[in-house]
């Protein structure tokens, strides 16, 4: 007997912003976004109150917030904020999610953190924290899925990466390593979970990613190739983050 004949995964489609408003089940695609961005925020948060470290950036945010007496949700919005600044020289494309993602996920740390106990204890902790790393990969592989733009941080990491003609991979890794430098020496949260979620952010969206695409079969009238040809993104060394 012949064997099934595999389906191609989907693929990724760098859209630009009209293309986004006039892409097919747009509906639907929006409410994929802000599910994926609702879980990535409040998995942010649970980190945070989990007390063994943050992620790269909100160690950066945390350490912000102390200093100026803000919220980390709202450092987050306004850093969000000045990095699509550094989008324009980059020529960047702005898309839907990318400032629903400037917004919302900031919004959801503070939620988050507002509801969210802080750990007692360290068993409690320890489960925080993974749970965190896991919704934290899954958001961002449903984020990314729906296909409405990259995030603020996603979209310097590649803008760099084209400028200065580097793959994105080194060019994240650097950028993230002197975030973390920076927010640490700032008295930002560093701890194990900040170790914990560089390490386990990566495999958990390559192995969500495929099955949480939203193939893009048409803009407007017009229909596209069968989207399911290209390669598969999830397998591929720079996955973005969804941030």
């Amino acid at each position: 007997m012949a064997s099934a004949r595999r389906r191609p995964p989907a693929r990724l489609d760098n859209l630009p912003l009209r293309a986004q408003l006039r892409v097919d089940r747009l509906g639907l695609r929006l409410a994929q976004m802000m599910l994926g961005l609702s879980g990535f925020g409040v998995s942010l948060a649970l980190l945070l109150e989990s007390g063994l470290g943050g992620a790269p950036w909100d160690v950066l945010h945390a350490a912000l917030a102390e200093r100026l007496g803000l919220t980390v949700g709202s450092v987050s919005i306004g850093v969000s904020f000045l990095l699509l600044l550094a989008w324009l020289p980059l020529r960047e494309r702005i898309g839907i999610g990318t400032v629903a993602n400037a917004l919302w996920v900031g919004i959801c740390i503070d939620l988050g953190m507002l509801v969210l106990p802080a750990a007692d204890g360290l068993p409690l902790a320890v489960g925080m924290m993974l749970a965190a790393v896991v919704l934290n990969g899954v958001s961002g592989a449903v984020y990314i899925g729906a296909q409405l733009g990259a995030g603020p941080r996603d979209g310097l990491m590649t803008g760099l990466g084209s400028v200065l003609s580097r793959p994105v991979g080194p060019v994240r890794i650097a950028l993230e390593v002197l975030v973390l430098l920076t927010g640490w020496a700032l008295g930002g949260p560093l701890g194990v979970g900040t170790v914990v979620y560089a390490l386990g952010l990566g495999p958990i969206i390559q192995l969500t990613l495929p099955h949480v695409i939203h193939p893009v079969r048409s803009i407007g009238d017009r229909p596209l190739p069968d989207p399911a040809g290209g390669a598969d993104p999830a397998t591929l060394p720079d996955a973005p983050s969804g941030r």
